[in-house]
């Protein structure tokens, strides 16, 4: 399996202080209701393990600074065993709202699209939706 050099990088504005959003990124119970109820456990910490979408989201959080920073090492679990990618959330207040900022790099060669939408349909919509 050949890994990617190429980065995915999304900004989102959500309608929510820097606090919720962080919150509904790194609690199992808030993720969980944010896209749908699908089976969620997130260790908020750092060198914590989660799995998200009943195991199909499997990683660890490298690097947790409260309401500022996620860095997860993170993949899909069928990708190759041992196979993880990058994926960094900047949050920023502007006013009553948050803008991410969001990289994805390290993942397998031909993902690329596939993951680009797959963070909108399954991570910024469901979680707007949420705050809405």
């Amino acid at each position: 399996m050949t890994l990617m050099n190429a980065v995915i990088r999304q900004e989102i504005m959500f309608q929510a202080r820097p606090e919720r959003i962080y919150e509904i990124l790194t609690s199992s119970e808030q993720f969980s209701k944010a896209v749908g109820g699908a089976p969620t456990d997130i260790t908020p910490e750092e060198g914590g393990m989660f799995s998200c979408f009943g195991g199909m989201i499997l990683g660890r959080s490298i690097e947790l600074v409260p309401n500022k920073r996620i860095v997860q090492a993170w993949r899909v679990a069928n990708w190759e065993e041992g196979v993880y990618s990058i994926a960094k959330f900047e949050l920023k207040e502007q006013g009553s709202e948050t803008v991410l900022a969001f990289e994805h790099s390290g993942f397998p060669e031909g993902q690329s699209e596939h993951l680009t939408s797959g963070w909108h349909t399954n991570y910024w919509e469901p979680i707007q939706k949420l705050l809405a």
